[in-house]
């Protein structure tokens, strides 16, 4: 086989890989989604209180998601945000899947196409006010509350909780609800 072949069989091979990475997101090794977990008590609309900021939600402040059960199975996945500067609404739709099976807190979620990132409920308040998720790395890492303002109790043990899945310390931000 030519050496200009055998590149192309490389890149091909490289290609189709990251393309699977991208559509199969991995659980972090020290991440463990929770069990017993019920899709149905946890649809509705959640607010960002804290989260490691990404470049989708940069200068967003009063953040939301809100869940809705699909015809198909899937999760509607409905995020907004009012951009601080220019005052702006911003919106992101996109579909949540079980990874593994509907009793583990383990998800992927798109929001363009066939490529998916990570979405595992690590902590959950067993009456659903509040939920801690990470995503495909410690990179993506976000605190969800029923209400607004959340208690000092659980800004506390969200620091606990990241600090144990290697969110780097300082890079958690607490989102103006107000």
């Amino acid at each position: 086989m030519s050496a200009k072949k055998l590149l192309l069989a490389a890149l091909g091979i490289f290609a189709g890989y990251k393309l699977y990475k991208a559509g199969n997101p991995q659980i972090p090794d020290n991440v463990t989604p929770v069990t017993g977990f019920e899709l149905n008590r946890y649809l509705g609309k959640w607010f960002e209180v804290a989260r490691v900021d990404n470049r989708f939600e940069k200068g967003l402040i009063k953040t939301t998601a809100e869940y809705t059960l699909n015809g198909d199975g899937t999760v509607n996945v409905l995020n907004s945000g009012i951009d601080e500067i220019s005052g702006r609404h911003k919106r992101a739709s996109g579909t949540a899947v079980f990874v593994r099976n509907e009793h583990e807190g383990a998800l992927k979620v798109s929001f363009f196409g066939p490529f998916y990132g990570g979405y595992n409920i690590v902590d959950l308040d067993e009456d659903y006010r509040w939920a801690i998720i990470v995503g495909s790395s410690p990179k993506y890492f976000w605190v969800l509350s029923r209400t607004a303002e959340v208690p000092e109790e659980l800004k506390e043990r969200a620091i606990k909780v990241a600090s144990e899945v290697g969110v780097v310390s300082g890079n958690l931000k607490w989102v103006q609800q107000n």
